[in-house]
């Protein structure tokens, strides 16, 4: 199973899979206080991990490094994230040679976001407009490559329509995208709604469920307004009394994320996508650990 793809891992798996999503550093000091997050991660055996890739291939080299080095630790399968931003298509079928040639067969595929400044995306001259775009070209090139695609639960910032959101969502995977990850979202009824519609509109591939444990109440607002995720006031109102009580405002956010997790699971999903922005403590709460207890 070392190279097992993630649709693999979803249709063999027994219990809900457990996953963990990196960024790559900026530097060395980054990358040395990463390391030594994997080494705390690797006795929790997620089921796979992601890599996630700057606007314009801004960290690609460093994204390979990561995905290598958490291959190399016993991380795997690694699935590394890639965007049409800034990109050719021959640097993108280049990419696509060094990733797989690393024995990767898992790419989440993603429009990506606007360069840093920059208010739009603006398609390279040479490359492609949007996921469903990318998806096609990975699967044209790389048949053997699994393709996980983004949901968005409240709906994608730029989408005219919640309709067309969904729309655009079953084309990705209809074009290959072989399982769905969520954007965050804080309130479970907002992922079951999602779940619902994507089932009502024929989109029949897994979707996992995307989490972020909130540390404090100014990065849950900040979360909120860059993913457009509502916020239940019971989370804003036991974060607002935490104040600047830092420790309190991380447990309240974990067990916050346990609750949501402990629902999923009895809800039936494939398994939890934790966006752990480089810490292990998400991660490694004992209460969050009891609920993928191996």
């Amino acid at each position: 199973m070392e190279h097992a793809t993630i649709s693999e891992r979803i249709a063999a798996a027994r219990k809900p899979l457990l996953s963990y999503e990196f960024f790559p550093p900026k530097d060395d000091a980054g990358m040395q206080a990463l390391d030594q997050v994997i080494a705390q991660l690797v006795p929790t055996q997620p089921d796979f991990v992601t890599v996630t890739y700057g606007a314009g291939g801004s960290t690609q080299q460093r994204t390979l490094d990561v995905c290598d080095h958490l291959q190399a630790q016993g991380l795997k399968p690694v699935v590394h994230h890639l965007t049409c931003v800034g990109s050719s298509r021959d640097e993108l079928k280049a990419l696509l040679d060094r990733i797989h040639g690393m024995g990767i067969r898992n790419i989440m595929a993603l429009r990506g976001d606007p360069p840093q400044g920059e208010a739009k995306f603006r398609k390279h001259p040479g490359g492609l407009a949007y996921a469903v775009d990318l998806v096609r070209f990975i699967k044209k090139h790389y048949p053997d490559m699994c393709c996980g695609v983004a949901g968005y639960p409240e709906t994608h910032q730029e989408a005219l329509s919640p309709e067309s959101d969904i729309l655009y969502l079953k084309d990705k995977v209809d074009a290959g995208g072989a399982y769905i990850t969520t954007q965050l979202f804080y309130d479970n009824a907002v992922f079951f709604r999602f779940r619902d519609t994507c089932r009502a509109w024929g989109i029949r591939a897994p979707i996992v469920p995307g989490l972020l444990p909130p540390i404090s109440l100014r990065q849950l607002q900040r979360m909120a307004t860059m993913c457009k995720a509502s916020l239940p006031p019971r989370l804003v109102k036991q974060l607002t009394q935490a104040g600047d009580d830092t420790d309190a405002a991380e447990q309240i956010g974990l067990d916050w994320t346990v609750q949501q997790i402990r629902e999923l699971l009895n809800a039936g999903v494939p398994g939890i996508h934790l966006y752990i922005l480089n810490r292990s403590k998400a991660a490694l709460a004992p209460a969050l650990k009891q609920c993928f207890a191996r």
